[in-house]
């Protein structure tokens, strides 16, 4: 029996989303529809609605370049701790698309927000991290569904950051998100298609009742 036509629409966005490096087309974003991204992001749920998040919206040529070359040094000191046929396979991988973009979304946390009692983080420091997270993926798959692409930037120093952006020192920047229009969405991962690693089957990462357990195929 196949799903209500909405339910299919979701499932079908979220299995389409990519992290996206070398498909950006550069083409402006239409401001209703960053709203509506920069909406669906900001409706995340969030511990004690603290909503610990800001976004920082990054145009800008010279400050995208200067993030891309600090991105570039980065790979450059990951790519040398690499041997044999792991760094034949990086040499091959594109780690962003800060200049291809249309624009940088920083995304930060600010753990100060709804303090000093935010509910439900007493016992879970991180809680408000993952929050932010939420916010990402929320983003990711706003974005995904109005036909644009998002690419997540990890090799950065979180100070370069803050001094590039003038981010107060009590505030992480959590992502650099590269966004705009995509020629294409790839139907296999970048890291699958070059080989880095593949996806675990699903039954590789359910257990029942205790960790460990697993139920026969």
């Amino acid at each position: 029996m196949s799903a209500p036509t909405e339910v299919a629409e979701f499932y079908d966005v979220l299995f389409r989303r990519r992290d996206v490096r070398g498909e950006f087309t550069g083409a402006p974003i239409e401001a209703d529809v960053l709203d509506r991204v920069l909406g669906a992001a900001h409706a995340a749920p969030s511990v004690g609605l603290s909503q610990p998040w800001d976004f920082v919206l990054v145009r800008d040529r010279d400050t995208r370049r200067s993030f891309r070359d600090h991105v570039q040094a980065e790979r450059s000191v990951f790519a040398a701790s690499l041997d044999g046929e792991r760094a034949e396979t990086f040499s091959r991988i594109k780690v962003e698309g800060v200049l291809e973009s249309s624009l940088g979304v920083v995304v930060t946390y600010d753990a100060d927000r709804g303090s000093p009692a935010v509910l439900g983080r007493h016992a879970i420091a991180d809680a408000g991290l993952f929050s932010v997270c939420l916010a990402i993926q929320n983003l990711w798959l706003a974005a995904t569904a109005e036909g644009l692409g998002v690419g997540w930037v990890s090799f950065y120093r979180e100070d370069f950051l803050r001094r590039l952006l003038g981010i107060p020192q009590r505030v992480r920047p959590v992502a650099w998100l590269c966004l705009g229009p995509v020629e294409r969405l790839a139907d296999t991962p970048d890291l699958e298609r070059h080989g880095w690693r593949s996806r675990l089957p699903l039954h590789d990462v359910v257990h029942h009742e205790r960790y460990g357990q697993r139920r026969e195929r």
